[in-house]
């Protein structure tokens, strides 16, 4: 491990630096004698020796062997940005604290400090560490027009350390991981995982390993351009910024914060150590800012020297602690105090002791300006990268940026034209493009800058307001017209049910107003309230985004949210994309923690959260896709939801009936257990495994039943049921008849009783019902209510007729009768029994057959789920007609009620389910070989250093 009680020897001088520069890491490496045992974050191996074992970096703390050091390929966080072609912000996660990972930015533990995880890819900082973060996520929607999707090649993205446990490399066959530094490279696509010295040897090619088959290409998919974060987009709500300092903590009279402890948990770890450090009187903590805007929003980093270091040498510990990996000489330090103007600073002395030229008192901690030194500031270069230019026009542009040489008067319409002549596409019309200023400060942020405005004044003044950003600032060259396509779909839920599209435009436009007016509706599912809005102005559907977003109606909040455009025709031929539900609120945790994996290990843009829409979003994002399968991660109501929403929108759809697989996250999960997808995940399945047995499963059909409720006072004729034989909604039509479709069970009586209890339980206190164990309990503590008090559902058998296909049934004295379309209920009984000789046929889920069981009670029910016994058979049929002569509870699927007295017709239903049966003889995965990478005797070829970067 680190050792935070290593002592510095000195630097090897400007030598040293000159050949770090020269091999291209950009690393400040100095020699060091380290106290504790210390790893190596080039080869993994332990430093040996008693002084002087290895070099270390000043800026990152990369630990380096002697040997190893002109091996080095792993960059400094200094120069880490810019070595980003085509920046991604990273989506965090709230800050916690992470067992056995590592900071990517100054490479130490997290236990200790509170950090930050990005949602979609595996890169780690401590919270303090932010401001040094490298915007270079996955580029997950990197769809272009000009392309055909035979001449698609994807790149790996390389993130270093923080690999699983056991990982090999793919080259050399040994483990590449380890549990005490930062070490090893994986890709966050297919998951291969190599030695640092050993990644550039392997196929620049990413063909996404064991997941291909499911894998929705980056290259399929385009996301809007808009002013909005890719949170937003990916449903991810959950935005971390840095706390702030106030004046009062950070200017008092002292010089000191008021609380010593609270400011040193605000500093990163190398902070700390300098911290440490100010106990020793020989040294002197000093705040550096860089720039004006800094100093008024009091955000400064520490360094610590010692009392009589010249200005020189505390120079280039501020250009460290910034990591700024710049010749020192271009710049300076002054003295910063709220009363001195920028005009008047005074820049310190090279050669003197910086305390005899500062006036700031001995009690009061100083602080100082790191300013950047303008040899000429009336002329300069600015780089400027090609962003889409490099397919929008044609294959000729490779460069990464020019550098575009420009003065104070130069305007970004001449920018413009003289980056595309240097790009090499002089016949382009300069009209046609935007200049675009980017900073990569804690995400990405875009501006689009005016024809008349002067990027190099704007690069002065960030040099003036904050140096660090002004490293993170860079141009880049885009259409004006999205080459995705003008289309930005919309979703919009939460609306009131049934209206039509004129009352849905009505209240819309009464919210937004007739201004921002939507191009075209593109489709409304009325059962839903919810419909799809399409724009062709980014600047409107922004401002119509920002509005519906906090607006409110019927005293419901309007769900709105931007979706992704799939083109599937860039879909590779032996691709069937996988589309995931996941409902968080199911099994605790679980949910939230399978959404995490599922977004890193696929596209997280065929990844959908339930909570945002339920699954109307995902099914419209895949109606163009011919052929798709669908996860669902929930209990049996989320399948059943899933399945109703793609009833009603499935016919509008290219693939109208896609397979669909289950997650059972649920209490009772049965029907996950006939499709063999087991009692309940439980978190100690690997997520990969998951998928990998979702490309094995088989189809199979399952059957549907439509059950229509009739009141006693308005029987209905058997045509008028038949015309219900279609429909999945539970509206109550003008004859007060309701029309459900049952996918698992039916039953009436005590069964349904006890789940009515249950059910008014939960929603009295849903935050209780989180637990299968407890779900469970509470089941059985109603069903001993239920032994002690048996008047609800007593003598059944006389309040109830049956009719199985036409022949009336003589019904055994019961207390509950079950209807079953599956071999499962209550959390994996079977009430049918096992196969016997008598009068029925062997039932299965797609045999066009119901199972009628009868229960005799609460103690008849526990002996069923414990196995002991089975239930009563008494029918088997396609066609069940029962008269309730009084009012009984019922339940469908485990949502219960009190039905009044009337008749009850269950037919066949004409909607069919496809669904996806984990393979029976899966051999069970040893769990030695995390990588999803599956190289299929590819032969190992170096990538060229324009490839190394990441994907296009």
């Amino acid at each position: 491990m680190m050792a935070e009680e290593a002592e510095r020897g000195d630097s090897p001088g400007g030598s040293q630096h000159d050949l770090d520069v020269q091999l291209g890491h950009g690393h400040f490496f100095t020699k060091k004698t380290f106290h504790k045992p210390t790893y190596c974050h080039h080869c993994t191996d332990m430093l040996w020796g008693l002084i002087g074992q290895g070099y270390v970096c000043e800026v990152c703390n990369f630990v380096v062997h002697d040997r190893c050091l002109r091996t080095v390929v792993s960059a400094c966080s200094s120069i880490a940005a810019n070595l980003v072609k085509n920046p991604v912000a990273h989506c965090w996660s709230e800050p916690g604290h992470f067992k056995r990972k590592f900071c990517n930015v100054c490479r130490k533990r997290l236990e200790d400090s509170l950090a930050i995880r990005c949602e979609i890819c595996e890169y780690y900082a401590h919270l303090d560490c932010q401001d040094f973060v490298v915007s270079d996520c996955k580029e997950c929607a990197t769809y272009l027009p000009q392309r055909d999707k035979g001449t698609v090649v994807h790149f790996h993205h390389w993130r270093e350390g923080n690999l699983p446990p056991n990982s090999k490399c793919v080259a050399c066959k040994k483990t590449c991981w380890s549990s005490e530094c930062l070490a090893g490279m994986r890709c966050e696509w297919c998951g291969v995982t190599a030695h640092a010295l050993c990644y550039r040897s392997l196929p620049a090619e990413c063909k996404f390993g064991s997941l291909r088959d499911i894998m929705l290409p980056p290259s399929c998919l385009t996301i809007p351009r808009m002013d909005v974060p890719v949170e937003t987009i990916l449903g991810l709500s959950r935005i971390t910024t840095l706390p702030v300092r106030t004046v009062s903590e950070e200017w008092s009279s002292s010089g000191d914060s008021k609380n010593e402890e609270e400011e040193r948990e605000r500093r990163s770890p190398r902070e700390k150590d300098s911290k440490d450090k100010d106990k020793d009187t020989d040294t002197e903590i000093i705040r550096v800012f860089d720039g004006n805007a800094s100093l008024k929003r009091r955000l400064y980093r520490t360094i610590s020297v010692p009392r009589n270091a010249s200005a020189q040498a505390i120079l280039e510990a501020a250009l460290k602690t910034f990591h700024i990996s710049d010749d020192p000489k271009n710049y300076y330090v002054s003295e910063a105090s709220e009363t001195v103007n920028v005009v008047g600073e005074r820049e310190l002395e090279e050669n003197s002791p910086i305390r005899s030229q500062l006036k700031t008192p001995d009690g009061k901690r100083p602080s100082i300006f790191l300013r950047y030194k303008d040899k000429n500031p009336d002329k300069g270069h600015i780089r400027v990268y090609p962003g889409g230019l490099r397919y929008s026009i044609c294959h000729r542009v490779t460069a990464g940026y020019k550098n575009i040489s420009v003065n104070k008067e130069m305007t970004a319409e001449e920018v413009i034209t003289t980056a595309l002549r240097r790009f090499g596409v002089e016949d382009a019309d300069p009209d046609n493009y935007s200049l675009i200023e980017v900073l990569l400060d804690r995400g990405v942020n875009e501006r689009v800058l005016m024809r008349d405005e002067r990027p190099w004044q704007i690069i002065q003044q960030s040099r003036k307001d904050s140096l660090r950003q002004n490293r993170m600032t860079r141009f880049y060259l885009q259409q004006k017209e999205d080459p995705h396509g003008p289309a930005i779909s919309m979703f919009v839920g939460n609306l009131p049910t049934g209206l039509s599209q004129r009352q849905y435009e009505k209240i819309l436009l009464d919210i937004i107003g007739k201004e921002l007016k939507w191009q075209s509706f593109d489709v409304i599912y009325y059962e839903y309230g919810s419909l799809v809005l399409v724009y062709t102005s980014p600047e409107k559907a922004t401002q119509v985004f920002n509005i519906l977003k906090d607006a409110v109606f019927d005293d419901k909040q309007l769900l709105v949210m931007l979706l992704p455009n799939i083109q599937a025709h860039m879909i590779p031929d032996n691709v069937n994309p996988l589309l995931v539900f996941v409902n968080v609120k199911s099994g605790g945790c679980q949910g939230l923690e399978l959404i995490t994996s599922f977004r890193k290990l696929l596209n997280p843009h065929q990844v959908f959260n339930l909570e945002n829409g339920g699954p109307l979003p995902g099914l419209y994002v895949c109606r163009n896709i011919s052929y798709y399968k669908i996860l669902v991660c929930g209990g049996d109501g989320t399948v059943g939801w899933v399945l109703s929403c793609l009833d009603n929108v499935g016919q509008d759809a290219v693939c109208q009936s896609p397979p669909m697989a289950v997650v059972p996250l649920g209490t009772g999960n049965d029907l996950a257990r006939v499709l063999r997808w087991g009692p309940g995940y439980t978190g100690g399945e690997d997520p990969l495994n998951l998928l990998r047995d979702v490309i094995d499963a088989e189809e199979i059909k399952l059957d549907r039943w439509t059950v229509i409720f009739h009141p006693r006072e308005k029987e209905q004729a058997e045509t008028r049921v038949a015309i219900a034989n279609d429909t999945n909604t539970a509206n109550t039509s003008e004859d007060t008849s309701s029309i459900f479709v049952m996918n698992n069970y039916f039953g009436i009586g005590i069964d349904a009783d006890l789940c009515l209890d249950f059910h008014m339980a939960r929603e009295e206190k849903p935050d209780k019902f989180n637990s299968r164990l407890h779900n469970k309990g509470v089941y059985l503590k109603m069903g001993l209510r239920k032994m002690v008090n048996r008047k609800s559902c007593k003598d059944l058998h006389r309040h109830i007729k049956l009719e199985v296909d036409g022949k009336l049934i003589d019904l055994p004295q019961v207390e509950g009768i079950i209807i079953l379309n599956i071999l499962s209920w209550a959390s994996g009984s079977n009430p049918w029994g096992p196969e016997k000789e008598d009068i029925f046929a062997k039932p299965t889920h797609y045999d066009g057959m119901l199972e009628v069981v009868g229960v005799t009670g609460v103690v008849h029910m526990g002996q069923i789920h414990s196995g002991l016994r089975t239930g009563m058979r008494i029918a088997q049929g396609g066609h069940l007609r029962i008269t309730l002569l009084t009012d009984i509870p019922v339940q469908v699927d485990g949502e219960p009620w009190i039905q009044p007295a009337g008749q009850v017709v269950v037919l066949r239903s004409a909607l069919k389910a496809t669904m996806l049966k984990k393979s029976k003889n899966k051999i069970k995965r040893r769990n030695t070989e995390p990588s999803i990478f599956f190289p299929e005797n590819e032969p190992l070829k170096p990538q060229s250093p324009s490839e190394e970067s990441g994907p296009l």
